[in-house]
């Protein structure tokens, strides 16, 4: 006994403890249990544990972190600062575990987590619908199967008090939680599906128990061949079938969180810190700091944001943008917390840690649009509100027909007929359709470099059919580059190229650090300046080594002597395809031309191809010049519209235009000076590699800045849009045909009843369809 008090005590902390009678839960299966009088226990670093049976007890043996990480077993505790809502209405939080008083479902935590551990609602309703089921199946071969064949287990005088006995652990525990919330939603006036549930069941169990009881409370017309009919097993089955399809609905909900543990388990839960010695500790990734060097092996997951300052490898980073292809990382390069190294070492000093990585913001992007609604999500909320009581009055008037003009026995017929309606008319489907898929599509949406910020722009991007893009940064990659470079007779490629570089060293222009950028990469030696000088809208000069070097347009070069027509015909053809040509003189002679450019993106082609066929008009915006603009739409093809020289107020204004003649407008573009366009439009889409203040305005965002993930984006909003009518049309097909068979409108001409048990099995089909068929969107091709 000593010890087994001693293991009461030490047990105190890990299972929940009643200290009134000393007693404690199960930790697998949430039963409560005597720990001197149980003969199964088990210790667990340096604790007792008990249970109640010797199934639970090797469960935990064989994996006992499984239900020691999740202690809320079936009566879940509140966790500070976490916040609960429902899937269906986001607007009710609470600060723990507990269900909806607007629709009854349980609620989820609004912030993911990597907790795995089973959802206790799952678990509590698994245990019930074992139960329940172990009742039924004698229920149904007493009451059904022995009329049907003509054989009688049980004396009909003791049948109705055996069916009682098996009914009634099904009806007042299995099914508690309906009445719990069936009394909830009628005090609160928020009748739902758990309202029809526990009056229908209600009503067939307590007619049954008053009949058994008392039947001379009847009149003896209500008797068939002189005994009182009963119909326990409507009651019963009904309750195991709902729970059963309550079971397949929580294990599809759960599916649909998926996407977010996936993205939330990209990212290690240790790092390697590098001590000021160079040794290496383990750390936790919590305990990483901005500003820490951080060893990154082969084939592991970055820690977290950060430069590479050593090594060199690929890195996977189809997380972040959906593209298979490696990308080089080598000094000075951005890395990304949760994407994978290729086959090097690399040490990387950490830049953003926590929440302030990537990969947490984009978690907790795609977390806050799951639980955003759609506009189309307002059809379902119309209906809801008259649903069930029409459903009631329409279950009503069911049994006033049935029992006036019904066949015999008129009372049992309005009775069973009545219930079925409530039990067929589920609500939930209705209510679950759009939340659903729009959960689903938003996770499919990250993982495919598309993050969404509210379900409305998911849905307004299914409506667009005029897509207005920036230019820089959006259709060109935003960084100038050396296109071209033409020597004359006299000098070569690299002379001018590092004469250029040495005195564009100086200077801030972009253009500039596009000429220095390429000597770079070509590896150029560049001399030593001197005497640096800027004449503005001319050019830039110097002493480059002792040489006189001055770049500049025509007009410079003619300022200072040299004729710039050996070039022209060149400088012109360059310029005609949108390119900035610098002349360079050397010793006052003319040595060359630099064309410089900003590069299309590779996928831009292509991608306005596919948003083309996707049936889109394609508006370009810049404030470039006409000719630099034309010749880009050109090079593209496809654009139908361009508008140069604007600025950014002249962006918005032509965006209002468009949607003033009727035109839903989307818009791509990456910089401030696309913000209040990006607000103007429809629906805005900042392009990942943008700046902070683009991506704010939009309302969704791409992550890998790539307008081949446009494509995604658009086909994604359709599938989801498309996936939603599915679901509703299905939640008004099935009520709108299930509620009239239910009620009998088909017996006058085929003699069809719909008993309450099949409508239960109909009822719980509805929303695990709805559920099932959401859940299709993360297969959809994009």
């Amino acid at each position: 006994m000593t010890s087994n008090v001693h293991a009461q005590h030490q047990s105190d902390d890990n299972q929940h403890v009643d200290r009134e009678n000393g007693t404690v839960k199960d930790p697998v299966c949430g039963m409560t249990v005597d720990p001197t009088k149980t003969a199964h226990h088990a210790d667990h670093a340096g604790h007792s544990y008990h249970f109640c049976s010797a199934g639970c007890r090797s469960k935990f043996v064989a994996a006992p972190e499984t239900y020691l990480s999740d202690q809320r077993l079936s009566e879940p505790k509140a966790t500070p600062g976490v916040v609960w809502t429902c899937p269906m209405h986001p607007g009710i939080r609470e600060g723990g575990p507990g269900t909806c008083p607007i629709c009854g479902m349980a609620l989820e935590p609004e912030d993911p987590t990597l907790d795995t551990g089973p959802n206790p609602e799952l678990t509590n309703f698994t245990r019930r619908v074992w139960v329940a089921g172990a009742l039924s199946v004698p229920l149904l071969a007493i009451s059904m199967v022995a009329e049907m064949l003509g054989m009688r287990f049980v004396p009909p005088t003791y049948s109705p008090w055996i069916q009682l006995a098996l009914t009634a652990p099904i009806v007042l525990w299995a099914g508690a939680p309906f009445f719990q919330r069936g009394w909830t939603s009628i005090r609160t006036r928020n009748l739902n599906m758990f309202t029809l549930v526990s009056l229908g069941v209600g009503a067939a169990f307590a007619y049954s128990l008053l009949a058994t009881i008392t039947p001379g409370l009847f009149p003896t017309s209500f008797r068939v061949h002189g005994v009182m009919p009963v119909y326990y097993e409507a009651a019963g089955v009904v309750v195991t079938l709902v729970l059963l399809g309550q079971v397949l609905e929580l294990r599809a909900r759960a599916a649909t969180g998926r996407a977010i543990r996936a993205l939330m388990d990209l990212a290690p839960k240790t790092a390697r810190r590098l001590r000021g010695d160079g040794s290496e500790e383990e750390v936790p990734l919590s305990e990483v700091a901005t500003g820490d060097k951080l060893r990154v092996r082969p084939g592991e997951a970055l820690p977290v944001d950060g430069v590479v300052v050593d090594g060199r490898s690929s890195v996977d980073e189809a997380m972040l943008t959906g593209e298979p292809a490696p990308v080089l990382k080598e000094h000075d390069a951005v890395v990304t917390g949760g994407t994978i190294n290729g086959t090097g070492s690399l040490v990387i000093e950490a830049r953003a840690v926590g929440a302030n990585t990537v990969l947490a913001r984009i978690v907790k992007m795609v977390a806050e649009a799951q639980r955003s609604r759609a506009p189309i999500q307002a059809i379902a909320d119309r209906v809801s509100g008259w649903f069930v009581p029409l459903v009631v009055g329409t279950a009503i008037l069911t049994f006033i027909v049935w029992n006036l003009v019904g066949p015999q026995p008129r009372f049992g017929h309005a009775l069973l007929n009545a219930i079925a309606v409530l039990i067929i008319a589920c609500p939930c489907a209705l209510g679950l359709a759009t939340p659903m898929s729009i959960m689903v599509g938003t996770g499919r949406g990250a993982r495919a470099g598309v993050l969404i910020k509210d379900a409305e722009a998911l849905q307004m991007m299914a409506c667009v059919d005029t897509l207005v893009i920036d230019k820089t940064g959006t259709l060109t990659e935003g960084r100038p580059k050396v296109t071209a470079i033409e020597p004359c007779d006299g000098f070569n490629k690299d002379i001018v190229l590092s004469a250029a570089a040495a005195v564009e060293s100086q200077s801030e222009h972009p253009l500039a650090h596009a000429i220095v950028g390429a000597a770079q990469e070509a590896k150029l030696e560049v001399g030593s300046l001197e005497q640096f000088e800027s004449q503005t809208g001319l050019g830039v000069c110097g002493q480059v080594d002792g040489k006189h070097v001055v770049i500049g347009n025509a007009a410079q070069m003619r300022r200072i002597g040299v004729d710039p027509r050996p070039l022209a015909e060149a400088a012109e053809r360059y310029r005609h395809d949108g390119a900035g040509v610098m002349l360079v003189a050397i010793e006052g002679k003319l040595a060359g031309l630099l064309a410089v450019a900003d590069p299309l993106r590779e996928s831009a082609r292509d991608a306005i191809a596919a948003l083309k066929a996707e049936g889109l008009r394609i508006v370009m915006l810049t404030g470039d010049a006409e000719g630099t603009a034309q010749a880009v739409a050109k090079a593209i093809g496809g654009i139908d519209e361009v508008h140069a020289g604007l600025k950014p107020e002249d962006k918005a204004r032509i965006i209002g235009e468009l949607k003033s003649k009727g035109a839903k407008v989307a818009m791509a573009g990456d910089g401030i000076n696309d913000a209040p366009a990006l607000a103007a439009a429809d629906v805005g889409v900042a392009m990942g590699t943008g700046t902070d203040v683009a991506i704010e305005s939009a309302g969704m965002t791409l992550t890998n800045g790539d307008l081949a993930a446009m494509v995604r984006a658009r086909r994604l909003a359709c599938a989801t849009m498309r996936n939603i009518r599915q679901n509703l049309f299905f939640s008004f097909v099935f009520n709108g045909i299930g509620v009239p068979i239910a009620a009998g409108v088909l017996y006058p001409v085929t003699g069809l009843l719909l008993s309450p048990m099949i409508a239960g099995v109909a009822m719980a089909l509805s929303s695990f369809t709805v559920v099932t068929n959401a859940l299709r969107l993360n297969r959809a091709k994009l």
